[in-house]
């Protein structure tokens, strides 16, 4: 055997290698989204009608309360979701449209009691704040975000809590998005998401949301308690579940501008 021969044989080798290597990644990849969409679709209902309890916590531990009460539809395959404050006098009668649009994207409106109009919410806007709280308006609208629009990786598995979870880091295709990067525990006996961590153009950590009571709710598995939480300011703003129910029926009029202006049905 020459030394051409054996140089080719550890070409072949290394190609084969690198082959295998790329199919390997993908196949991860594969697996990490596939993941993804199983935690996201997991619940099958479809309406969601909930009333929640905002607490927000600023840095010296003083804390205020907001009443919210939130429906979302998938009925035709467009989800479709109103939320609608109670209280505090501040916010009461504040009330927030998302609709998702059969691109993969969502028009968003708002309707804020001392503008007495509606206004639509650019795209541009998503990482302002949602009403005073610790979530932007793109972490509203995150639980309904397409797997498609990120790329995700499944970096290593490890305990979380009483958990062994996936940890998968997603990284948005459209570079204009608020977040970098985000990376999530995922159970891997339930598929729910307990714990996302944020990261900003920079690559900074910046917000951790955190799963922190999960119960059964008509047979499904659903997040009662979550936290959101701003490193930077040291803030946090948590959503603690009071009434939710599944598949009750709720009028088409409740998703429209209509009902965003005038808070009644016609």
């Amino acid at each position: 055997m020459n030394a051409y021969t054996v140089t080719k044989k550890k070409v072949a080798l290394l190609a084969l290698y690198l082959a295998s290597a790329a199919g390997i990644a993908s196949a991860f990849a594969e697996d990490a989204r596939s993941i993804i969409e199983a935690s996201r679709n997991r619940i099958s209902a479809s309406t969601v009608s909930s009333r929640a309890r905002m607490v927000i916590t600023s840095k010296d531990g003083t804390s205020s309360e907001r009443l919210i009460d939130q429906y979302s539809s998938d009925t035709d395959g467009a989800n479709r979701t109103m939320i609608v404050f109670q209280k505090p006098a501040s916010v009461a009668g504040t009330r927030f449209l998302t609709i998702e649009k059969a691109d993969g994207g969502e028009d968003r409106w708002i309707f804020l009691p001392a503008l007495g109009k509606v206004r639509r919410v650019a795209a541009s806007e998503g990482s302002g704040s949602f009403v005073g709280t610790d979530f932007s308006y793109d972490d509203i609208s995150s639980a309904n975000r397409s797997a498609s629009a990120d790329v995700h990786t499944l970096v290593r598995e490890e305990e979380y809590g009483i958990s062994l979870c996936y940890v998968i880091e997603s990284v948005p295709k459209d570079s204009a998005y608020q977040y970098s990067k985000m990376v999530s525990w995922t159970a891997k006996d339930t598929l729910v998401s307990l714990k996302i961590e944020l990261y900003d153009r920079k690559g900074k950590l910046v917000k951790t949301v955190e799963m922190l009571d999960v119960q059964a709710v008509q047979g499904r598995l659903t997040p009662t308690l979550t936290r959101m939480k701003t490193h930077a300011s040291g803030t946090s703003t948590e959503i603690r579940m009071e009434i939710l129910r599944y598949d009750d029926p709720i009028p088409a009029a409740v998703f429209t501008t209509d009902y965003l202006l005038t808070g009644r049905l016609r």
